[in-house]
């Protein structure tokens, strides 16, 4: 009968010496974020962890209680100064580093199923334990988030990535870092600059070579100068040379004036809202009035994603040696 009442206040020792480390190793804004998403067992953790200080208190009493009895029993039995070894002994070993250890790595699982002991004996111990909540809720306040700079996002996805047990795959940590780092580049960090746009001049002619040379280079829009490759007065849309004829015709006819215009400095976030709400793929970068560059929706969009697109009409060859 004493070895059967000694094990069973082991048990409750390292129940609640577990429950405490696993509980609180569980962060609550990680179990209310799994319990939106349909998490079972996170649902349940909740119903207590939601007050921490109150289960606190309930599982740190109950711990102490229990430890207390069973050094108060095993005194009954042993002399004074033994009684103390063998339950010091015990309530290391069996009540707290072998329960601890377990519970810290699978704390979601045993949480969930021991949830109604901690209801049971937060009933119990609710006149005590309320009154100490109430006060270290009034001291210290709520449980502060936690929040995660990008950095430490970044390393989080890469470590998910690199886990055997993760369903993230090579290509959306590629793309997770892209969005997380794009909002920190600017237009001049992904522009083509002036020199390596291919334009033509709005007095153009576009006769059956300039229009070969349009179809050949590949691209959907062309921007059009006035004579002076540093002031862009148009866009020549590549669809608008099948739609008309266009034969014989100058650029500056056939070329569209609506452009837009971004300073070098603005970032890709705002660019990429700039691009949705204009519904303009193309804008002209400036400095000084001066045209400097162009920046495309893809430039943008292949930084998000972190790799470049390519197409049946880009250069690879090209393309290559600009990633090396």
């Amino acid at each position: 009968m004493e070895y059967f009442i000694v094990s069973l206040l082991l048990l409750f020792s390292a129940l609640f010496s577990g429950l405490t480390l696993g509980f609180f190793s569980l962060n609550k804004n990680d179990l209310e974020r799994k319990a939106e998403l349909g998490d079972k067992q996170a649902k349940k953790i909740l119903t207590v962890r939601r007050n921490g200080n109150l289960l606190l208190s309930t599982l740190l009493i109950s711990n102490v209680a229990v430890n207390s009895i069973l050094s108060i029993f095993l005194g009954s039995y042993i002399s004074g100064v033994l009684a103390a070894l063998i339950a010091t002994f015990l309530i290391v070993i069996f009540g707290e580093i072998i329960p601890q250890a377990t519970f810290s790595r699978n704390a979601i699982a045993f949480g969930a199923k021991f949830v109604w002991l901690v209801v049971v004996f937060r009933a119990i111990f609710y006149p005590v334990t309320k009154p100490i909540a109430l006060i270290l809720d009034k001291v210290l306040g709520e449980e502060l988030p936690t929040v995660y700079s990008k950095k430490e996002l970044v390393k989080l996805i890469e470590e998910h990535e690199d886990s055997p047990v993760s369903d993230i795959d090579e290509d959306e940590e590629r793309i997770v870092k892209g969005a997380l780092a794009f909002s920190g580049m600017k237009v001049e960090d992904v522009m083509t600059k002036a020199e390596n746009v291919f334009m033509i001049p709005a007095k153009q002619e576009l006769d059956n070579e300039t229009i070969e040379l349009i179809i050949k280079k590949g691209f959907s829009r062309v921007p059009i100068h006035n004579g002076s490759s540093k002031t862009i007065v148009g866009i020549l849309y590549a669809k608008d040379l099948i739609a008309e004829n266009t034969h014989g015709k100058l650029a500056e006819e056939i070329s569209r004036n609506k452009i837009v215009v971004v300073e070098k400095e603005k970032n890709l976030d705002h660019l990429l809202n700039d691009f949705r709400k204009s519904r303009n793929h193309l804008f002209i970068v400036k400095e000084l009035e001066e045209f400097i560059g162009i920046v495309t929706i893809e430039d943008v969009l292949e930084e998000i994603i972190d790799a470049e697109i390519v197409d049946e009409f880009d250069n690879e060859e090209l393309i290559e040696k600009v990633l090396k």
